[in-house]
């Protein structure tokens, strides 16, 4: 059986394929292309690039599985494939420390204004760094504040657990009832249990200091021109899951207005080409869409993939 990872798959998953019997192809084929050339394959795998939609799962009924390497599969039209008998597989735990880590990268960056102070030091540096030293001398520390985590499942825990562990308080929403604590480990095997509140989502945004967006887009943003006006003066606000989830242009009259006092993406409604006025805002951190872009995701990530491709092809 010939396999297709049209977005790459770390080579510890490629050598488990391998070693199961499968042939994999990591030469990647452009989406106007797919049409013609995936029904070479048995099965294909994708990361957030490639699209699989209904006209192309129609085109290739060679396909009998598709893996997504990673979380969200509002790339895929999911439903219908596997209507179609293909089974619809992704990683959903491989990921989550590493987006956590992204999330609090950013969160760090917001309080110190690092994402403005390295746009200007090699600018203004050698001739203005009294007046940057002024300028950037009024941050904040985490601990004591709250994060509000929308959306609690694997990554919104881990980026609480993160939060707990910096000494912040945490509330969170979901659709679901969930836990009163977490356990938090330290290094030296010490873990530590502390606790976590479910509130409504109208609650977290009036009380919630920090917000980090851990939800699938829907049918419109999470964050628009009305929960902004609830939001604390002064929040600061990270989206690490999908574009969409934040009113983009919202977010831009917040900042401007003071409203929110920083905002961090990792994602974008128009990727890969992104707002122009997000991209040069100065109280936006920005990132290309790298939550989960370390090198222990992409491993972990290649692992569980290949290892629930062998179960499903050889069922």
């Amino acid at each position: 059986m010939r396999i297709l990872a049209n977005d790459g798959i770390d080579t510890a998953g490629k050598k488990l394929l391998e070693e199961a019997g499968f042939e994999v192809d990591t030469n990647h084929i452009p989406q106007d292309e797919l049409a013609e050339k995936l029904n070479a394959y048995d099965a294909v795998t994708v990361r957030s690039a490639t699209k699989l939609r209904q006209e192309l799962i129609d085109q290739c009924p060679n396909i009998k599985a598709i893996g997504r390497g990673g979380v969200g599969m509002d790339n895929i039209d999911v439903a219908y494939a596997r209507s179609k008998g293909i089974a619809v597989i992704n990683t959903p735990a491989a990921s989550s420390l590493s987006v956590a880590e992204l999330v609090f990268a950013h969160l760090l960056n917001g309080v110190r204004f690092l994402y403005d102070s390295n746009r200007k030091m090699p600018v203004e540096g050698d001739t203005n760094f009294a007046g940057l030293k002024k300028a950037y001398a009024k941050g904040v520390e985490l601990r004591g504040k709250t994060l509000g985590v929308v959306g609690f499942g694997r990554i919104g825990r881990e980026t609480a657990k993160v939060a707990l562990g910096l000494g912040m308080d945490v509330i969170y929403t979901d659709l679901f009832d969930g836990p009163t604590t977490l356990s938090v480990s330290f290094s030296g095997g010490i873990e530590v249990t502390l606790p976590v509140q479910q509130v409504s989502f109208q609650e977290l945004l009036q009380a919630a200091d920090f917000i980090s967006l851990h939800v699938p887009f829907l049918d419109k943003p999470a964050i628009g021109k009305e929960e902004f006006a609830l939001l604390k003066d002064g929040v600061g606000l990270v989206n690490a899951s999908r574009g969409g989830v934040i009113d983009e242009l919202a977010l831009i009259e917040a900042l401007d207005s003071g409203k929110v006092a920083f905002a961090a993406l990792d994602v974008f409604d128009n990727e890969p080409t992104p707002r122009k006025e997000l991209l040069a805002h100065p109280r936006i951190s920005l990132t290309p869409h790298i939550g989960a872009a370390t090198n222990e995701a992409q491993e972990r990530i290649g692992i569980e993939l290949a290892q629930l491709l062998i179960d499903s092809l050889k069922k």
